[in-house]
């Protein structure tokens, strides 16, 4: 039984009242905002979603294709972008909830729809006949009169259709056809593995003599963990980052900060079930083949044409140029670190391990700061407070708390109207900032709607920040990094991006990938500046506001370690631009050799190590930056120079310039090209000093 026979005998099975009373299938859900009622929904309200989507979108391609009338950008571009509309409402819940709260039961199905989504894709994406139109309006555009987002529409229709293999004949498009079903199974694994290795890989100590310097708000955590994994009276440590870094950064005990060091970065890579090694391996394979099939060189070729960047000699020429003096300034933390270690009577040299230890320690005796002491003023309530207060100085949004009357996803996750300035709703906010078994790791903006329209009217964006913050212990509060606090000020960066789009197609929603951390980066350049402090950085017990001379160690100790941040940051995108520049993809390829080899090639410190290993670099391997993890670098060279925008004018809430930056970067999603809109914006393409200076390179 074919994959097709197969969806309609699920259908089949399904009753009719079933169906009827399944909400995806529902023309409204007769909430506020229309927000997602997530306590009414069952697994097979998903997965009946999906599949009654999935057959509602392939008859409305073949309504396309059989149309007899002339091809128009009405009956072919707009019906093609408004295509699958059951699909896309039950997959921005279903794939939101399996990143954030995802369960064996949300692993099992995402495993049974992979391949038939995978099939579907295929069938659209190169369906000769419906290129054959999409092609016919694309040479004769000149006749349809189209305004500036409709020629942007249809250049990237067009454009993605000829980049995802519309051109090649049947016997290729066959392969790869078989490919993208391959890919899309392994990325699956990959993701579904490290979800695992994430969330149940621990590192137990046995008694609290092991954990001198972990503060007692740690030590709660790890206590509540061992006892509910069964190992009451112990301490454990998963491989969150708000469970393992507080480890590597205050704990005296070396050999624990060694297990927890390994663990993290060795996720996926044991040689047990979750290995990702070989699954790696043959999604570079995977890639790089498809990439020849296309015509392309390599897999990265086939991915920078339509960014910025354009070609990997750019973005090896930007990393290079970066890479050089983080690796000196990571030389004198190296020294720095010695320094330290030698003072309390450590032999040898400096281990990975020790880094953050030891950094934390020359930190604090070079600049009298105590980021334990700074974190008593960082509760999270308090930092997003002062985050709403930003947008409100920026762009005149406020919000308005709404956890009590909106649908709830997570018990522990806030909802918010998104007011503009001019008293209109025009997003729905919800933030999720803590840790918990079946939440994905690290920290993202996601969404249960993207900006649509509805007719003439403006439908509003469902947007979502989702992220691992430090939790409350017994006796205190949420209380924060400063790490912590500024990932939390990046991710509503993009929230502010989601919140002001306004295209009237889907298919212009998006930008280029190394533009698209140009909002959220930009962000973060205000959560430090000593006005903003004043506002959320509240002593938890005190109320007392964040004293100037703390303020000025912040500012002061601000760029120390960047030597070491840098460094991880642009090793990681070193090895993801090298694993996917390969011509030829060895057969027996081992991915974490490869790792090795090309950094001590490219002369790393024996102290460092990349941002992520190949087998637990979900950005690259997993997903959506494949060739692209380099966009974090090349946008920060965007939000650098942006905020000087803001500073050259003496303030850095200046109306004019946040409301051009509003208007010529937030707002017009992927209308204009990222180039474009810069330009747009600043009056000139960005340099790159600004950046080197931020990170006092």
């Amino acid at each position: 039984m074919n994959r097709r026979m197969l969806l309609c005998a699920v259908l089949a099975t399904a009753s009719i009242s079933a169906l009827a009373q399944n909400p995806f299938l529902q023309k409204r859900y007769g909430t506020p905002y229309e927000i997602p009622p997530f306590e009414k929904f069952t697994m097979d309200n998903y997965r009946e979603g999906m599949l009654v989507g999935m057959d509602e979108e392939r008859k409305e391609i073949l309504a396309i294709i059989n149309n007899t009338d002339e091809p128009t950008f009405e009956n072919v571009i707009v019906a093609l972008d408004k295509a699958g509309e059951t699909l896309s409402r039950t997959r921005s819940v279903w794939s939101t909830l399996n990143s954030s709260n995802s369960t064996p039961e949300f692993q099992a199905l995402a495993q049974e729809m992979s391949p038939l989504s995978s099939e579907l894709s295929n069938f659209i994406s190169m369906n000769s006949d419906l290129f054959a139109k999409i092609k016919y309006v694309y040479d004769n555009q000149a006749k349809y009169n189209l305004n500036a987002e409709q020629k942007s529409l249809l250049k990237k229709t067009y454009d993605r259709y000829v980049n995802g293999g519309a051109l090649l004949s049947q016997a290729q498009k066959d392969e790869v056809a078989k490919i993208n079903l391959e890919l899309s199974n392994l990325q699956l694994q990959f993701s579904q593995n490290l979800l695992h290795d994430t969330n149940n890989t621990y590192v137990i100590a046995e008694s609290l003599k092991e954990l001198e310097g972990l503060p007692q708000a740690n030590i709660d955590q790890a206590a509540e963990l061992a006892e509910k994994i069964g190992q009451k009276g112990k301490y454990a440590f998963n491989m969150q980052r708000p469970s393992c870094n507080p480890v590597l950064q205050y704990c005296k005990n070396r050999e624990l900060r060694k297990k927890v060091y390994l663990m993290y970065n060795d996720r996926c890579n044991h040689g047990d079930q979750y290995d990702n090694k070989a699954i790696a391996a043959e999604i570079i394979r995977l890639r790089a083949r498809k990439a020849q099939i296309m015509g392309y060189t390599d897999y990265a070729a086939s991915q920078l044409g339509t960014k910025m960047a354009e070609n990997a000699a750019n973005v090896y020429n930007l990393l290079d140029q970066v890479w050089t003096p983080a690796v000196a300034k990571a030389q004198e933390e190296i020294a720095d670190i010695k320094a330290m270690m030698k003072a309390d009577k450590v032999k040898g040299q400096p281990q990975r391990w020790d880094y953050m230890y030891y950094l934390d320690k020359a930190k604090k005796a070079k600049f009298n700061v105590d980021e334990a002491e700074i974190s008593e003023y960082l509760e999270i309530n308090a930092v997003q407070q002062g985050i709403f207060y930003v947008a409100n100085k920026l762009y005149g949004l406020s919000f308005n708390e709404r956890t009590e009357d909106y649908p709830q996803y997570e018990a522990t996750a806030k909802s918010w109207d998104v007011i503009d300035k001019d008293g209109n709703v025009i997003a729905i906010f919800y933030s999720d900032y803590f840790p918990r078994d079946g939440k994905g790791a690290g920290a993202w903006c996601g969404g249960f709607r993207g900006q649509t329209y509805d007719g003439a009217q403006r439908v509003q964006p469902i947007v979502t920040n989702v992220c691992n913050m430090t939790l409350p212990s017994a006796d205190k509060p949420a209380l924060q990094t400063l790490d912590n606090v500024e990932t939390m000020f990046h991710e509503f960066g993009h929230a502010l991006h989601s919140f002001f789009r306004n295209v009237k197609y889907s298919g212009t929603s998006g930008t280029e990938r190394d533009f698209v951390e140009l909002p959220s980066q930009i962000n973060e350049h205000w959560a430090f500046e000593p006005e903003v402090l004043k506002v959320y950085a509240k002593h938890y017990k005190t109320g007392e506001t964040i004293p100037d001379e703390l303020i000025e160690k912040i500012q002061a100790s601000s760029k120390y370690g960047q030597g070491f941040a840098t460094t991880e940051l642009v090793a990681a995108a070193l090895v993801d631009m090298d694993l996917h520049t390969l011509a030829n993809v060895p057969e027996d390829l081992d991915v974490m050799k490869f790792q090795t080899e090309v950094m001590n090639q490219r002369g790393i410190p024996a102290q460092i190590l990349p941002r992520y290993s190949v087998t637990n670099f979900s950005h690259s391997i997993g997903g959506g930056y494949a060739a692209g993890y380099y966009s974090y670098i090349w946008s920060e060279v965007l939000d650098c120079d942006a905020f000087q925008a803001f500073v050259e004018t003496g303030d850095i809430f200046n109306q004019e310039v946040a409301e051009r930056f509003r208007k010529y970067v937030l707002t017009p999603g992927g209308i204009d090209s990222g180039s474009k809109m810069y330009q747009n914006f600043r009056g000139r393409q960005p340099e790159i000093k600004g950046l080197l200076e931020n990170r006092g390179l």
